[in-house]
C-alpha cells in the first residue's frame, strides 16, 4: 500500500461516523457508484437560469406575465428554434400559446377552424421548444416536473428525435393517437405549463411584493405552487408580516396604505380583513368632512370605485391615518432608543388656529378637522378608536390564508441571500458619511453589516413566532422593532431620516415633506464601498455583484440601474403603476444563465386580454451586463461546490467499502 492510500485511509477513518450514517443511504457499491456517476454527469451541465424580479407591489397580471414569458426568455428559445422557418407572426403565436394555453385554445374553437390540423402543428412545434429548454436538466429532474397523466407520453415525445427514420412513424402516430383520442387541449396545457417550469430554474424577488397593486394575495397564491424560489424581505413585506404577527401599529399603516391606493381586493377578497367596522365609524365620525387630501389614488379604469365609493374611502383613509399617528406615539414613547421622538407631531397642533407649529417655525395646514384628537391629550384613543382596533386586531389574526402567506414569506424569505456570487437585499445597508459601516444599537448591543441583517432578521421570527423559550421583553421589543423597520431612520429596510406621512396629509409647505436618504444611497455608487460590503459577507470572485430594488430608477431621467462600473444592480424600475410616471418605465428584471448576466427592461403591461388576444407581450429591451467566454456549468455555482463535497464524500465512502472498514449491505 502506498504512502497516498495510507494517507486516504487516515482521513476516511476520521470520517467513519458519517460515513457509516451516508452508508444507510447508499448501503453497496453499487448503489454509491450510481449515485457517484449522477452527481459528476449533473455538475457538467449547463448552469440552470435564475430570474430577479423587485418591487413587484401587487401587480399581479404584470408579474405573471413576465413570469411566464421569463423575461422574453421563452420568446429567445422559439425564435432560435423557428427563426430561419416561421414568420415574426407564427412566432408570436407559438410564444402566446405557451403563455396562456387555456385562452389560446378557446379561441381557436371559437374561430371555428381545423383543429386536428392546428393541433398537430402546435404539438410538433410545442414538442421541439420542450426539448430545448429541457436539454439542460437531467432526465430525472425533467421527470419529477412532468404532469402525472402525461408523463410516460412526454417522456418518449423529449427523447426520440424525427431526424432518425425509423422513429418518424413511432412520434407521429403518438401525435395523431393524442390527438384522434380528444386529449390535445389537456396535452397543449400540460406541455406549456412544463415549458414555463423548465425555461427557469429558480426565482428570485428582492423585496416588496405587497402594496399599492390589488393583487399580492394572487402573487402570493402563484409562489405557494412555484418550484424554487426565495425573497429578500423588503419594507412593505415587513409591515404585512407585523400586521400578522398582531403589531397593531403595523396592521393601522397596512389599512391607510391599502386605502391610500383604492386597494381593498387584497385586505377584503384575499384575506377576509372585515373594513365594515372602519366604513361604519369613519362615515360616523367624519360625515362632514371631504377629507380631500385622503382621496385615494385609483385608476379611473377601475370600476369599483365610484364618485360615493371613492368620498367612504376617503373618510375610512382620514380615520386610520389619525389612529396610525395616535398608536405610534404609543411605541415612540415607549423605546426611546428608536430615537423618533421627532414623530411626535399630532402635540405640534395648534387646533383654535389650524396651524401646525414645528421647529419653532409655523405653517399652514391643508385640513384643519380633528375631531376625534383631544388636544388636552392628542394621542389618546376614544373608546370607538380602541373598539375598532380590537375588532381590526382580530381580523388580521383570524386570517388563514394571510398567515399562511406570511409563513411562505418566513419558510421561502430573509433579511438577504448569497447565491452564486451575488448579494441579495431589498433596500439598504446603514452606512455613516464616511462611507463606513454605521453600528447600530439593538437591545444594547452593536450590529453592523451582516451581523445587523442577521439580528433584524431573528427579530422579525421572534415578533412572529414567539417561541416560548424567548424572553417576554425580547418578544415585546421584537414586535416593536418590525414596525420600526417600515419607517425608522436607522432601518436597513427603509433608511431615511424619517417618513413624513403627516406632513403629506396636512403641511402645505412641502420643504417638510421631504425625506433625506442614508449615505448608503450615496456611496453605492462607488465600486470601492459596493467591494467592502461584497467582502462582508464574505463574497468573492471577480464577477460578483449587490442586487437591489426600493427606490425606483428614473430611467425616463436618464438614471442608469447599473451603479458603480456595475457592481451594484438596482432592478426597481416601477414594476408598480403609481410608479411609472415617475420612472417612465414598468421595471427591470435580471436573467442569469450560462452565458452570462442580463438585464431587461420592461415597457408597461398594457392588459392580460391584449396579451391573449392579439399577441401583445411586454414590450423589453435587453442588455448584456456580462458575458463569459466559457459557459458556466453546474460545477461553477453553490449548487455545483455543495454536490462537489458530495461527490468527495461518495469517493471516501466507496474506499472504505473497498478496503473493508465498511461493509456492504445487501
Amino acid at each position: 500500500m502506498t504512502n497516498q492510500s495510507i494517507v486516504s485511509l487516515e482521513r476516511i477513518k476520521k470520517d467513519l461516523r458519517y460515513l457509516k450514517l451516508l452508508s444507510r443511504s447508499f448501503p453497496t457499491i453499487a448503489t454509491a457508484s450510481t449515485e457517484l456517476i449522477n452527481l459528476r454527469s449533473i455538475i457538467n451541465l449547463p448552469k440552470g437560469t435564475e430570474h430577479f424580479l423587485s418591487d413587484l407591489h401587487g401587480e399581479n397580471e404584470a408579474f405573471q406575465h413576465v413570469l411566464k414569458n421569463a423575461s422574453g426568455t421563452v420568446r429567445r428559445k422559439v425564435v432560435e428554434i423557428f427563426g430561419h422557418t416561421l414568420m415574426k407572426k407564427d412566432i408570436t403565436d407559438i410564444c402566446t400559446l405557451i403563455y396562456y394555453p387555456s385562452e389560446r385554445i378557446r379561441m381557436m374553437k371559437e374561430k371555428r377552424v381545423n383543429l386536428d390540423d392546428w393541433y398537430r402543428i402546435k404539438l410538433n412545434q410545442l414538442v421541439r421548444v420542450c426539448q430545448s429548454v429541457s436539454s439542460k436538466y437531467t432526465r430525472s429532474k425533467v421527470r419529477k416536473a412532468l404532469p402525472a397523466e402525461f408523463s410516460y407520453i412526454i417522456q418518449e415525445l423529449l427523447h426520440e428525435t424525427q431526424d432518425i427514420p425509423n422513429k418518424v412513424a413511432y412520434i407521429n402516430e403518438i401525435i395523431s393517437a393524442i390527438v384522434s383520442t380528444q386529449r390535445s387541449d389537456d396535452f397543449i396545457i400540460a406541455m406549456c405549463h412544463l415549458i414555463q417550469r423548465l425555461v427557469i430554474d429558480s426565482l428570485h424577488i428582492v423585496g416588496d411584493i405587497y402594496d399599492r397593486g390589488p393583487g399580492a394575495h394572487l402573487i402570493m397564491d402563484t409562489l405557494c405552487e412555484y418550484h424554487t424560489f426565495d425573497i429578500q424581505w423588503g419594507n412593505h413585506d415587513l409591515l404585512w408580516i407585523g400586521a400578522a404577527a398582531g403589531n397593531r401599529v403595523s396592521i393601522a399603516n397596512v389599512l391607510r396604505v391599502s386605502l391610500r391606493y383604492g386597494n381593498t381586493p387584497t385586505l377584503e377578497d384575499g384575506y377576509g380583513i372585515n373594513l365594515l367596522p372602519l366604513a361604519t365609524f369613519a362615515m360616523e365620525t367624519y360625515v362632514n368632512d371631504p377629507c380631500e387630501m385622503f382621496l385615494p389614488k385609483v385608476n379611473q379604469e377601475n370600476k369599483r370605485y365610484d364618485e360615493k365609493t371613492i368620498y367612504l374611502t376617503a373618510q375610512m383613509h382620514k380615520a386610520i391615518a389619525i389612529i396610525q399617528f395616535k398608536l405610534e406615539a404609543e411605541i415612540i414613547k415607549r423605546r426611546a432608543e428608536f430615537e423618533m421622538e421627532d414623530r411626535l407631531l399630532l402635540d405640534k397642533i395648534d387646533f383654535e388656529k389650524g396651524l401646525f407649529i414645528y421647529e419653532g417655525k409655523t405653517y399652514e395646514m391643508n385640513d384643519h378637522s380633528f375631531p376625534t384628537v383631544d388636544p388636552a391629550d392628542p394621542y389618546k384613543l376614544t373608546e370607538e378608536e380602541k373598539e375598532l382596533m380590537d375588532k381590526l386586531y382580530l381580523s388580521f389574526l383570524g386570517s388563514e390564508k394571510l398567515n399562511k402567506h406570511v409563513q411562505l414569506l418566513f419558510s421561502h424569505g430573509s433579511m438577504y441571500l448569497v447565491q452564486n456570487q451575488n448579494l441579495l437585499f431589498h433596500a439598504s445597508m446603514p452606512m455613516n458619511k464616511d462611507g463606513s459601516f454605521k453600528h447600530i444599537r439593538i437591545q444594547g448591543k452593536e450590529y453592523w453589516g451582516k451581523s445587523l441583517l442577521d439580528e433584524v432578521d431573528q427579530l422579525c421570527r421572534t415578533a412572529y413566532f414567539k417561541d416560548e423559550d424567548d424572553a417576554e421583553d425580547y418578544k415585546s421589543f421584537a414586535l416593536d422593532y418590525v414596525w420600526y423597520l417600515w419607517c425608522g431612520k436607522d432601518a436597513p429596510s427603509f433608511d431615511k431620516d424619517k417618513m413624513t406621512t403627516f406632513e403629506r396629509y396636512f403641511v402645505k409647505d412641502k420643504s417638510l415633506q421631504k425625506e433625506k436618504k442614508g449615505a448608503y444611497y450615496f456611496y453605492r455608487d462607488n465600486e470601492d464601498t459596493c467591494n467592502m460590503i461584497l467582502d462582508e459577507f464574505g463574497i468573492t470572485g471577480p464577477q460578483r455583484h449587490i442586487i437591489n430594488g426600493h427606490v425606483p430608477v428614473k430611467t425616463s431621467s436618464g438614471e442608469s440601474p447599473l451603479k458603480a462600473k456595475g457592481k451594484l444592480i438596482v432592478i426597481d424600475g416601477g414594476f408598480s403603476k403609481a410608479y411609472q410616471p415617475t420612472t417612465g418605465i414598468a421595471g427591470y428584471t435580471l436573467v442569469y444563465n450560462s452565458h452570462g448576466l442580463e438585464l431587461v427592461q420592461h415597457e408597461p403591461f398594457k392588459s392580460r386580454d391584449l396579451a391573449i388576444k392579439e399577441g401583445l407581450e411586454i414590450k423589453s429591451t435587453s442588455s448584456v451586463i456580462e458575458f463569459v467566454n466559457e459557459r458556466m456549468l453546474v460545477r461553477d455555482t453553490d449548487k455545483g461546490e455543495f454536490l462537489l463535497t458530495q461527490i468527495e464524500d461518495l469517493n471516501k465512502l466507496l474506499t472504505a467499502y473497498r478496503s473493508g472498514l465498511i461493509k456492504e449491505r445487501r
